[in-house]
């Protein structure tokens, strides 16, 4: 499903449907709207603050200067035909560190539904295959639903782990051996 390319100097992962590559700075505001469509249950550091922060010009440093932001240490997902991005996905160190890392994605609310985070994250977990990692990991509110059913679809399992939390929802731990 996913097939690492070169693109010019960048590297990207293919799918029928999607390119997953490095963000562009005149990107910063889809990133942005990801931030303003978040559940509100989502904890607050995840979300904008009370001074509307990020901004979109914030988060179009973050990509100019390399800095890693939630989120921005992930790929772009974009959607080759239309040809915009419509969210992220990758892996960021998890809990056990680099050797285990953490799959994440986000779409925004219009690109949900038609199986583009299925398709993202199998290219992200087949790249992880080819890349030498033997376990990934995740973690998903469990009232995220359409997320814990997306883990499903490309083979991850609960490991049984729950951290509990009462305001934000509990916290499920999935794992998928490579």
């Amino acid at each position: 499903m996913g097939v690492l390319s070169t693109r010019g100097a960048e590297l990207a992962l293919e799918t029928e449907r999607l390119l997953l590559r490095p963000w562009r700075e005149h990107e910063a505001g889809v990133h942005r709207a990801l931030w303003t469509e978040r559940d509100p249950r989502v904890p607050p550091h995840r979300r904008l603050d009370e001074a509307d922060r990020p901004t979109v010009a914030e988060i179009e440093g973050w990509i100019r200067d390399g800095h890693r932001a939630p989120g921005l240490g992930l790929l772009a997902v974009q959607r080759r035909e239309q040809g915009d991005v419509i969210g992220y996905c990758g892996l960021v160190d998890g809990a056990l560190g680099p050797d285990e890392p953490e799959l994440a994605y986000e779409l925004l609310r219009r690109a949900w539904g038609a199986g583009h985070a299925t398709e993202a994250a199998g290219a992200v977990v087949a790249w992880a295959r080819e890349a030498g990692h033997r376990r990934l990991w995740a973690t998903v509110r469990a009232w995220n639903v359409a997320s814990l059913r997306v883990l499903a679809k490309v083979g991850f399992a609960e490991s049984g782990r729950v951290e509990p939390d009462a305001v934000h929802g509990d916290s499920v731990f999935l794992t998928r051996s490579l």
